[in-house]
């Protein structure tokens, strides 16, 4: 692979849960969130909340939260004489984006300030309490959290898929066993090798009464993320009632 320094601190970059008690400088948050707001976008639907609360998860000094903005777009259309048509799933859609672009922007600034962070995606769950904490408008959804700060931890970067199984060149192959097990190999290997679970007390408990065969010794990243997408948010109800507060209605 080439190497630069842009490219390591993407590369190195890695979910922090253990921060110290220094809170980073106002010009380096605004340097980060100036960053941020460089990225790619359809219209520029984002908006970075940052809590007043002494500390976030993990004891971050920061706690910022990502939104889908559509209330700013609404005022200036107003002020052009245009009122918005597109409707709420659509714009629900190209602010995700536009939110996400500029999240990530923002880890890698602060990455390359020397400070770590992690995604909280509980977000949205909980718009309804974000939305009373900043008193936000109609058309403003919380899309994920972020606390950063400075880590007290240097734990190596996550394993990730072989890039055999993310990057396909002028068709999606067909993924069979074998490709199937590379990959799964790479993950489980990985986080094994870490101790990743164990050290986080991360195992998930089944929920539909089966036995639960597994210990620290060979429960892994596969095992985990299928118990979690596998038992959870069987309907869509839950988002659905919180986007219904936040002012959108994607589903007319």
């Amino acid at each position: 692979m080439i190497h630069n320094p842009t490219i390591d601190a993407m590369l190195n970059r890695r979910s922090v849960r253990s921060y110290t008690k220094e809170r980073p400088s106002q010009e380096v948050i605004e340097t980060i969130v100036r960053a941020g707001m460089q990225a790619p976008f359809a219209s520029q639907l984002h908006s970075v909340l940052l809590s007043k609360k002494p500390q976030g998860p993990f004891g971050a000094p920061l706690w910022l939260t990502i939104c889908v903005d559509i209330h700013k777009l609404e005022l200036f259309m107003a002020a052009r004489g245009w009122k918005r048509k597109t409707n709420d799933l659509d714009m629900l859609m190209f602010g995700a984006q536009d939110a996400a672009y500029l999240a990530e922007n923002m880890v890698i600034a602060a990455e390359s300030l020397g400070l770590g962070s992690c995604f909280i995606g509980s977000a949205p769950y909980n718009a309804d309490k974000i939305a009373e904490e900043f008193s936000l408008p109609p058309k403003v959804m919380p899309l994920v959290g972020l606390v950063m700060g400075f880590p007290a931890e240097d734990l190596p970067p996550r394993p990730r898929y072989p890039l055999s199984y993310s990057f396909f060149e002028g068709r999606y192959p067909e993924l069979g066993p074998a490709e199937l097990a590379e990959a799964m190999e790479a993950m489980d290997s990985g986080y094994l090798a870490q101790d990743y679970y164990r050290r986080a007390k991360a195992k998930l408990l089944l929920e539909d009464g089966r036995e639960d065969s597994y210990t620290y010794d060979d429960y892994s990243w596969t095992e985990h993320i299928s118990r979690k997408w596998g038992q959870w948010y069987e309907t869509p109800e839950e988002l659905l009632e919180q986007l219904r507060k936040r002012g959108f209605n994607p589903c007319p």
